[in-house]
């Protein structure tokens, strides 16, 4: 059966989908099946329906918090994610989205921060892993055009809505993370470097 949602951190994460609008060189996805031992392979996506269906079963109060995040970029099912994060508004739950911040290219002409925020989302953990946007397009490959700027732009309309928003970069020797923490400082946004994982420094 295919894992929809695995633990770590005293939190559940939600494995949505393996797709991403970025394929970024040292993403676990190219190195691995999954991480903390689940196989995050999907078979098929899960349904709205059949992701509340598994959190119906499982006793929520004893996680710091729900995070959208997986092998693929959640806000692809932006609808799923919108509806489970009204489901567990609705119970009281805090919610995190793990994403590349390409959601408003991922789906256009929609105001993705407003849907986040009125859907109850608590916070934003966003991937920046650039300080420039030649940086970002050489280690994260976006497909889309002007994909950094978008990410920046969500960022700010994150912090602008009054999401709790933290920008996260990994530590590889291509990214300067100095300067990729004071652009953190002018986003008002905290901090956070990622450790490569084991399988893809085996790699890289």
């Amino acid at each position: 059966m295919d894992a929809i949602y695995y633990e770590a951190h005293k939190n559940l994460y939600i494995n949505l989908t393996n797709r991403c609008s970025a394929d970024c060189v040292f993403c676990i996805r190219n190195f691995a099946d999954g991480v903390y031992g689940y196989d995050l392979r999907l078979s098929r996506e899960p349904t709205t329906e059949e992701v509340i269906g598994a959190l119906e079963g499982l006793d929520l109060s004893k996680y710091r918090e729900i995070v959208f995040t997986g092998l693929g970029e959640p806000t692809i099912r932006f609808d799923v994610v919108l509806a489970v994060t009204r489901w567990l508004k609705s119970r009281n739950i805090r919610v995190r989205l793990d994403t590349n911040g390409q959601a408003a290219l991922i789906n256009p002409g929609r105001d993705v921060v407003s849907e986040l925020k009125t859907a109850g989302l608590n916070s934003v953990s966003v991937s920046l892993n650039a300080e420039s946007e030649d940086k970002y397009n050489k280690l994260c490959r976006p497909i889309h055009k002007n994909a950094y700027s978008a990410v920046l732009d969500f960022v700010k309309g994150a912090r602008k809505a009054g999401i709790s928003t933290r920008v996260t970069v990994v530590n590889v020797p291509e990214i300067d993370l100095k300067k990729c923490r004071k652009l953190a400082e002018e986003l008002d946004s905290s901090f956070h470097i990622r450790t490569l994982s084991e399988a893809a420094s085996k790699e890289i």
